[in-house]
């Protein structure tokens, strides 16, 4: 009996001892956490510290170097040329908009590399006129919301099943390039002010090329063979229509004639005939409608691009924020202030931990 009494009594003893050591173990565990989140802040506050430390110190010494440099920025704003901006928006048609946007591209680097001879032919513009072109721009037109819903749901129809449900609308706006686009908003920067307007024709053959020539005259093809099937149908169902005057004609000098089959009355009645003739009326003019499309379609995309807004007369003067030196210069010379600091500071670290 008190030998079992002993046994219990040393087994809850060291079940004791055990619950002791795992809550001791939770306690450190708590602890070396907590204390590791105190270190984190304290690094941050010694950051912030002695960031503040280094400009209340050397006060003087950054605002004069970035008034220098503002005062600097002013003077070259004053002495640069002015700068002129001006937009167009065009509509491509028959994929022309591939060729549209590597020639802007090629625009670009005919400036880059200064070759105004060839960008004075492409233009059919002197020399002189095309050096005041500073540079070509191409980016996606204005769009509301529901055309872009549209575009997702005409990509979803041609996307299979099971691929469109890992795709939502997010992603596909996200994810769409430049040629996604149906309208496309051109723009011009340049010196001289009412250069914009003598662009146009040169930036109008930029949507000439083999593959969209092509690709409108199979499509004038195969509206020619529509138009020349429709009108084909159109004179067959004139054709019945004439034949059912005719009978209508002859059944109003007659009357209702009614045969017989098999116990159930079959009925040739004018009723009858002026419900078929009513269907074909109905067709002549669904058909009629079809071939009106087609006309209007060539009529409509009978270029290779519309203009939906031209260049101005006078472009609007440049104004963008990273082309003003007033602003510009004073943001890198403070940069210029941090990395001098921060490099010293280094310097000093590292002779000290060698030492």
């Amino acid at each position: 009996m008190n030998e079992n009494y002993k046994e219990n009594k040393s087994s809850n003893n060291s079940e004791e001892i055990d619950l002791v050591v795992i809550f001791s173990l939770i306690g450190k565990g708590i602890n070396n956490i907590i204390s590791f989140i105190k270190s984190i802040f304290k690094s941050i506050l010694t950051v912030i510290v002695y960031t503040l430390r280094a400009f209340i110190v050397n006060f003087k010494i950054i605002i004069l170097t970035m008034i220098l440099a503002g005062v600097l920025g002013y003077v070259l704003d004053k002495l640069k040329p002015e700068s002129y901006a001006s937009t167009m928006l065009v509509k491509p048609y028959f994929e022309s908009k591939y060729q549209l946007i590597t020639n802007i591209n090629y625009f670009n680097a005919l400036i880059e590399n200064e070759n105004y001879n060839t960008l004075s032919s492409l233009f059919v513009l002197s020399e002189d006129e095309v050096k005041d072109i500073k540079e070509f721009d191409i980016k996606p037109g204005p769009e509301t919301e529901n055309e872009r819903i549209l575009q997702f749901e005409n990509f979803i129809k041609n996307v299979d099943s099971i691929r469109a449900k890992d795709i939502n609308y997010d992603d596909f706006v996200e994810n769409r390039s430049i040629y996604s686009s149906d309208f496309f908003e051109i723009s011009v920067t340049a010196l001289k002010k009412d250069i914009f307007p003598k662009l146009e024709e040169g930036l109008n053959n930029s949507f000439t090329n083999i593959y969209s020539l092509k690709k409108m005259k199979k499509r004038d093809s195969l509206i020619a063979i529509q138009k020349a099937n429709i009108i084909d149908q159109i004179a067959q169902v004139d054709s019945l229509q004439k034949i059912y005057i005719t009978v209508l004609k002859d059944e109003s000098q007659q009357k209702p004639t009614e045969f017989s089959l098999g116990g159930e009355g079959f009925s040739l009645s004018s009723d009858k005939t002026k419900t078929r003739e009513y269907d074909l009326l109905n067709t002549e003019m669904k058909l009629r409608n079809d071939l009106k499309q087609l006309e209007e379609k060539k009529i409509e995309e009978d270029v290779f691009f519309d203009v939906i807004s031209s260049f101005q007369e006078v472009g609007n003067k440049s104004s963008e924020w990273y082309e003003k030196y007033t602003l510009i210069f004073p943001i890198l010379a403070f940069m210029l202030l941090c990395v001098v600091y921060f490099s010293r500071i280094t310097i000093v670290y590292v002779k000290n931990y060698e030492a």
